[in-house]
């Protein structure tokens, strides 16, 4: 029997991806990039993912750091991207695009949609970004998508969760909203009950140490520590959403 609160782990390795399935996550968002905020991972990242998971498997489809408003290039890759996700049989993609003015990019964000064709569509934080959210919540919900990724246009969902609860409110039953960003096992139960969100979004990051002895003190920052899904705080999640039920 699957929870009544679904948790998805944001993963930024195919590491992070099967310590996120051991905690008992039930769905991955897999991206690289952590520090810039999400980028699409590589093939290879995408290919291992795959084979090894048994949890559901999403992408996230982002060329590059920065804001959300993408040019043709931009959009060529984004595409190639997602023809790759649906050959390797992932279960969905994570996308979201702007215009200049803070609307939903409808225009590109239909062709990334319907690229995607029978895969699941995620909405992700660009939402967060768009000028008037509740807006913008009506473009996501034209567009088909399953669900929206928010924090409820805060830094974080625990200072985003009035919205949130409005946003949750809104949508009813014609998209999911998932709260996102700042999560941990302290706060994830409280931001559940106060925005009502069924599906949560954490990254039970954790610093892996570097096995290595050697060091070159000048390449500062380029092979020392990392961070990584953590099986025992996806664990602690888990157990912090069950506990509610």
């Amino acid at each position: 029997m699957s929870p009544s609160r679904l948790l998805e782990i944001a993963c930024n390795s195919a590491a992070s991806a099967l310590a996120a399935q051991q905690g008992g996550a039930d769905r991955v968002e897999l991206f690289e990039n952590l520090e810039q905020g999400g980028t699409t991972p590589s093939y290879g990242t995408l290919a291992v993912a795959r084979d090894r998971l048994q949890i559901p498997l999403y992408v996230l489809v982002r060329p590059r750091p920065g804001d959300f408003h993408y040019g043709p290039l931009e959009a060529e890759i984004m595409l190639r991207d997602i023809a790759a996700c649906r050959q390797l049989g992932c279960d969905g993609v994570v996308i979201g695009a702007l215009d200049a003015d803070g609307g939903i990019d409808l225009p590109l964000c239909r062709e990334l949609v319907n690229a995607a064709g029978p895969m699941g569509v995620t909405f992700h934080r660009a939402f967060d970004a768009a000028r008037d959210l509740p807006a913008a919540l009506e473009q996501v919900v034209g567009l088909g998508c399953e669900r929206v990724l928010s924090s409820g246009g805060q830094a974080g969902a625990p200072a985003g969760v009035a919205m949130l609860a409005a946003l949750v409110r809104q949508a009813g039953t014609r998209l999911s909203v998932m709260a996102g960003a700042g999560l941990t096992a302290a706060n994830i139960g409280a931001v559940a009950r106060e925005s009502g969100c069924r599906e949560l979004h954490a990254s039970a990051k954790a610093v892996r140490r570097s096995a290595m002895h050697h060091h070159n003190p000048a390449l500062v920052g380029l092979e020392r520590d990392w961070l990584q899904s953590d099986a025992t705080q996806v664990a602690a999640l888990r157990q912090a959403l069950s506990s509610l039920d």
